[in-house]
């Protein structure tokens, strides 16, 4: 490995908690230099987390109301408030030296900007308005969620972007501390004859994304991370 690649694993769809594991377990050795700044790709089953700024007030109708609805309801200790994650998104977790937390919330804001234009979407950050609309907005519609923890100087946790996820999760919720909040995803933004390929949108944002970071980007399979392929879902 060299200091100017970024690997990227693909990684298909993964429980929440074990997409957790795996990031604490590469943090670890990316602490320890046996592993370069890595950017998971994946998909998550119907989950609703709650970041370190959630409140009781962001889940109005009880967690056993989700629940029925088939979505787990976990802490995790990213920044924000709450999200939902499920089939039909695009979630990025990359684990990678940060020094400066908010030029790397940019970073993916920008990678996320840039992906969409190419798709023909016209989108921007709103975060000079404040911490609660970090993320990518279309007009007043937000299309992606990001949130991040940092620890001994390493980043795990990262975007999440709404290709053609079920939308209706989030209007069970106060999406981000917002309410009100109108969400939105390609597929919406889109006129309705254009298909939306999710291998294209992982090959756009891994470019953007790693030129944001002046890297070269390094497809690596999961065992070149020491992950058990019978842990990750095809």
């Amino acid at each position: 490995m060299t200091r100017d690649e970024l690997w990227v694993c693909h990684l298909g769809t993964i429980p929440y908690l074990d997409a957790v594991a795996l990031q604490e377990r590469i943090h670890t050795r990316r602490h320890a230099e046996e592993l370069p700044d890595t950017l998971l790709l994946l998909e998550h089953p119907p989950v609703y987390t709650r970041g370190r700024r959630s409140a009781a007030e962001d889940l109005p109708f009880g967690e056993d109301f989700y629940r029925t609805k088939g979505i787990e309801v976990l802490a995790t200790d990213r920044g924000g408030k709450l999200t939902y994650h499920g089939p039909g998104q695009l979630v990025g977790y990359p684990i990678m030296h940060v020094h400066d937390i908010g030029v790397h919330l940019r970073t993916m804001e920008s990678a996320i900007v840039s992906a969409l234009a190419e798709l023909g979407i016209a989108a921007r950050s709103r975060c000079a308005e404040g911490p609660d609309y970090t993320g990518v907005w279309v007009q007043d519609r937000k299309i992606a969620s990001i949130g991040v923890h940092v620890s001994r100087g390493i980043s795990t946790h990262g975007f999440a972007v709404n290709v053609n996820a079920d939308l209706d999760p989030f209007s069970w919720v106060v999406a981000c501390g917002l309410p009100g909040v109108t969400m939105t995803s390609i597929a919406h933004e889109l006129p309705t004859e254009i298909a939306v390929d999710h291998a294209v949108l992982r090959k756009r944002m891994t470019h953007h994304f790693c030129a944001g970071h002046g890297r070269r980007p390094r497809l690596v399979s999961p065992d070149q991370l020491g992950i058990d392929r019978q842990a990750v879902a095809a």
